[in-house]
């Protein structure tokens, strides 16, 4: 019996959406490993932004623009 977990932030996925992912997760086991749909489970755990970090800061912090994102270059100021 598959089982797949999924974690995104919470932030705008909409039922239709999470619905699509949970339907195609479900045919791509059926379709490469052969698992009957009905013994796929699939969880999708949304987590709120100040929840979720990398790069030493949470992701509210990042997509706010307070801090840089992490990995990018620094911008040249001359």
């Amino acid at each position: 019996m598959p089982f797949v977990s999924i974690r995104i932030t919470r932030e705008g996925n909409t039922a239709e959406q999470k619905a699509q992912v949970i339907r195609e997760v479900t045919e791509t086991l059926e379709r490469v490993l052969h698992k009957p749909p009905e013994w796929t489970h699939i969880v999708i755990e949304e987590v709120d932004t100040d929840n979720w970090g990398f790069g030493g800061h949470t992701t509210t912090a990042v997509r706010q623009g307070l801090v840089p994102m992490p990995g990018s270059q620094p911008k040249n100021s001359g």
